[in-house]
């Protein structure tokens, strides 16, 4: 009997590709292929239908339309004025990205997209939270950095040489410094920043356009797996205690041991 497949897989089309996984199971089977190319970043996603945007752009529709014209600028500015005497004695000056990155782990709405060096911990991240709607599967995704990061320098010099006003419109990769995001360690995690409005799968089929090679990978997993996957994630040491080094991870722990059988 022939064996049976272990997952879907579409061919690559403008760096993108897509991997339809028929159980847990064989998740580890396939990053396998990629645990190796360091170069990639990873991140998890509870529905499959998501796209990859940052919580600021899901909220710029709701805000009025004669006052988007510099709604990231102002919302930063008003979170740094709001943070005012709530860092601590003598905290440290941060720029623009580093800040962004503070607000991030403290619920501000930011155009940073949180990702991970660990298809594992992205996997976790991809089914510890339940809620509805949700989609038949889950999804984790892959992010090829130093392709990314080279297109992004390409872009940029022909932004500059073309002197067109405004940011360029690149994806750049965050890795703050700032010790006021402990969790940030334990999550080996890093943020993208993407142009404004633009997704990140569409960002590389733009900027890939006709590349036979994969530098997004969209891996979604059942739904149904839940339980199997936060288990064997738990025997990788990966759960709420290790990647949220707080008492809200303790929590979380203690409340995943409630629902989830022999955890």
């Amino acid at each position: 009997m022939p064996n049976r497949p272990r997952w879907v897989e579409s061919p690559v089309i403008d760096g993108i590709k897509n991997y339809e996984l028929i159980g847990w199971h064989t998740y580890g089977k396939l990053v396998e292929q990629y645990l190796n190319l360091s170069a990639y970043v990873w991140r998890g996603q509870r529905c499959d239908d998501w796209k990859l945007v940052p919580t600021l752009d899901r909220e710029i529709p709701k805000v009025a339309f004669g006052r988007r014209g510099n709604v990231a600028e102002n919302h930063l500015g008003a979170f740094r004025y709001a943070t005012r005497g709530r860092r601590g004695p003598n905290p440290p000056e941060l720029g623009e990205n580093d800040m962004w990155a503070l607000g991030q782990h403290h619920g501000l709405a930011t155009p940073l997209l949180d990702w991970t060096s660990s298809p594992f911990a992205a996997a976790f991240f991809a089914f510890m939270n339940e809620g509805r709607p949700q989609t038949p599967r889950r999804a984790v995704y892959a992010l090829h950095r130093t392709a990314v990061e080279l297109r992004s320098a390409q872009i940029r010099t022909e932004h500059t040489r073309a002197n067109t006003p405004g940011r360029a419109p690149v994806v750049e990769f965050v890795t703050p410094l700032s010790n006021d995001n402990p969790r940030l360690v334990s999550q080996g995690g890093l943020f993208t920043r993407a142009p404004s409005g633009i997704d990140i799968e569409s960002w590389v089929r733009s900027s890939f356009k006709g590349q036979s090679d994969a530098y997004c990978i969209k891996i979604t997993v059942p739904d149904g797996n839940r339980h199997d996957c936060l288990r064997s994630l738990n025997r990788m040491n990966i759960n709420h205690v290790t990647l949220f080094p707080d008492l809200y991870g303790a929590a979380k722990f203690c409340n995943t041991s409630l629902v989830v059988d022999n955890y």
